[in-house]
C-alpha cells in the first residue's frame, strides 16, 4: 500500500535517512530499538518510509544510524537496496551525510529524508523540481500558524529561498514556511563544507549555500507534516492516518475497521471488548472479554485482560495488562511491561 501524491514521478534517486538520534523523549520504547524501527501502523516505521520511496523510483537507500548497525539488520522492502551506515560520534544532521557523499561519490542529486517524519510529501515532484533547475540544494517546507517555533524559511520569486531566520518574534517576519525535514541535495553540494567532524544542514549547509550564491530552492508543499518523536505525537500519527489526512503504508494483515481503528489479522478481539477510537492492535494482541481501549497504540503481542480499560496509551511488545486494570491517560509501558490485575473490578 502506498502514498504518493497524484503528480509523482517514478525519477530513479538514492535515499539517506538520518537515523542516528537518541529517541530519549520515546523512552521506555527506545531503550530496545532505534526510534525509527518502532512499530508504525503495524510494522517498523522505516519499512512503512521504504515502501514510499520504492514508489517514488528510488532503488538504494542508506541508513545513517548511531554506533550500532546490529538493530537494523534484516530491513527490507522488496525493490530496494538499503544499507546501513554507523557514526561511531555523534556527526548533527549533516555530518554523516556528507561523509557519505564524500566517499559514495554518487553522479545524481540525492534525497535526504529524517527518520522520524511522518509526510505523505510527494518525493517525486520535489525532485523533478529540483532536476529542472539544477539547484544545489532543494528543501521541502510546509505552512504553520506560529512560526515562533521554528526556523522560517523566506522564499522569494516563487521558489528561491534567501534567508533563514530562527525562531522570530510574533510579527517580524511575513514568512509562514519552515523546513520539513525532506531535502534534495546535488552531489557535490558538500564542496564548500571540508571536514569530517559534526555539521548542520540547518546552521551552516543551507544558510552558508545561500549566502555563496548557489540556487537553493523551496518546494512549499500541502502535504501532512509532523515529527512522531514524543508519545503525544506518536498517537497523533497513527490518528492522522487513520482519519486519512496523511496517506502512508500500513503493515500486510493489519485492517481499518470502524472507528476509526485498525486491528491486525492475527490479533484475538473479544467480541465484547470495545475497540474505540484511534486505536491500532499490533500482531499477537490479545484483547480479552469486556475490555475498552481507546486512542492506543498495541505494539505486537500485547495482552489486555478482561474489563481492564486502555486510554491514551502506548504499550510495548508483550505488554500484559492484567484484567480490570487501567492505563492511561498518557502512559508508555516498556516492552514485557506488567500491569498488576485490579481484583476491585469485576
Amino acid at each position: 500500500m502506498g502514498a504518493g501524491g497524484a503528480g509523482s514521478l517514478c525519477i530513479h534517486m538514492d535515499a539517506v535517512i538520518l537515523a542516528g538520534g537518541q529517541g530519549t523523549r520515546l523512552r521506555p520504547l527506545t531503550d530496545t530499538r532505534p526510534k525509527p524501527l518502532l512499530p508504525f501502523m503495524g510494522e517498523p516505521f522505516a519499512v512503512g518510509l521504504l515502501r514510499r520511496l520504492a514508489e517514488a523510483g528510488c532503488q538504494r537507500a542508506t541508513f545513517l544510524v548511531g554506533a550500532d548497525a546490529s538493530p537494523w539488520q534484516g530491513l527490507a522492502v522488496d525493490g530496494v537496496t538499503v544499507d546501513v551506515v554507523t557514526e561511531e560520534t555523534p556527526l548533527d544532521t549533516a555530518g554523516a551525510a556528507r561523509r557519505l557523499l564524500r566517499d559514495a561519490g554518487p553522479d545524481g542529486p540525492v534525497l535526504v529524508c529524517n527518520g522520524d517524519i511522518l509526510t505523505d510529501l510527494d518525493y517525486g515532484a520535489l525532485l523533478a523540481m529540483h532536476v529542472s533547475v539544477g539547484a544545489a540544494a532543494t528543501l521541502a517546507l510546509t505552512r504553520v500558524e506560529d512560526t515562533t517555533s521554528f526556523g522560517v524559511v523566506v522564499v522569494e520569486d516563487g521558489d528561491i529561498v534567501a534567508e533563514f531566520v530562527e525562531k522570530p518574534a510574533p510579527g517580524t517576519v511575513d514568512a509562514d514556511t519552515v523546513n520539513a525535514g525532506t531535502y534534495v541535495l546535488a552531489p557535490d553540494v558538500f564542496a564548500a563544507f571540508p571536514g569530517d567532524g559534526p555539521l548542520s544542514f540547518e546552521r551552516t549547509v543551507f544558510p552558508g549555500l545561500v549566502q555563496a550564491g548557489d540556487e537553493v530552492l523551496g518546494f512549499v508543499s500541502p502535504a501532512h507534516w509532523q515529527d512522531l518523536g514524543t508519545p503525544e505525537r506518536y498517537l497523533a500519527g497513527h490518528r492522522a492516518v487513520l482519519d486519512g489526512h496523511c496517506r502512508w503504508p500500513h503493515a500486510d494483515g493489519l485492517h481499518l475497521v470502524d472507528g476509526p481503528s485498525a486491528v491486525h489479522a492475527t490479533a484475538d478481539v473479544d467480541p465484547t471488548a470495545d475497540v474505540g477510537v484511534g486505536v491500532v492492535v499490533g500482531p499477537g494482541c490479545v484483547v480479552e472479554a469486556g475490555a475498552r481501549v481507546a486512542d492506543a497504540v498495541l505494539h505486537g503481542g500485547v495482552r489486555v485482560g478482561s474489563h481492564a480499560q486502555v486510554r491514551r496509551a502506548i504499550l510495548g511488545e508483550g505488554a500484559d495488562v492484567g484484567a480490570g486494570a487501567v492505563v492511561g491517560p498518557d502512559a508508555v509501558l516498556a516492552d514485557g511491561e506488567v500491569v498488576p490485575a485490579d481484583t476491585r473490578r469485576p
